[in-house]
């Protein structure tokens, strides 16, 4: 069961211009940007179309490099295909396009439920993680 990405309907997002929410062009540079993110509880970044994955990159260096620790959401053009990359890239939650059937969601999860590799949350690499956990 996926426990690590939130997944929202359209309806359940809320935009209400709350100081604690941070928005992100697509075209902005995440280490660019000079603001202090002890403030900021969740940082919202757009798809404008599935076919455009800045927003991956964006928030890869949000979780790894500037080490922020809130929700990253994933807004706009957003489809249950991209839900498994985008919580390996260090996204918290997504905002699905209108439309698209929340519950077919966590198929994605279960298709996908471990990577050799590690990713923006989980560095280790899946044989070092089995090591320590048997150590």
């Amino acid at each position: 069961m996926n426990k690590t990405l939130r997944i929202l309907s359209s309806e359940e997002h809320v935009d209400d211009g709350s100081p604690n929410v941070l928005q992100i062009a697509n075209d902005a540079d995440p280490l660019a940007i000079e603001v202090c993110f002890n403030d900021i509880e969740r940082i919202d970044l757009h798809f404008p179309k599935f076919t455009d994955g800045r927003a991956y990159s964006q928030a890869f260096l949000l979780r790894r490099r500037l080490g922020f620790k809130g929700d990253i959401r994933a807004t706009g053009d957003v489809l249950i295909d991209q839900l498994v990359q985008m919580q390996r890239t260090g996204f918290s939650s997504a905002v699905l396009k209108e439309g698209v059937d929340a519950s077919a969601a966590q198929r994605q999860f279960d298709r996908f439920a471990t990577y050799y590799q590690g990713d923006a949350v989980q560095t280790a690499p899946h044989f070092a993680a089995a090591t320590s956990e048997s150590a």
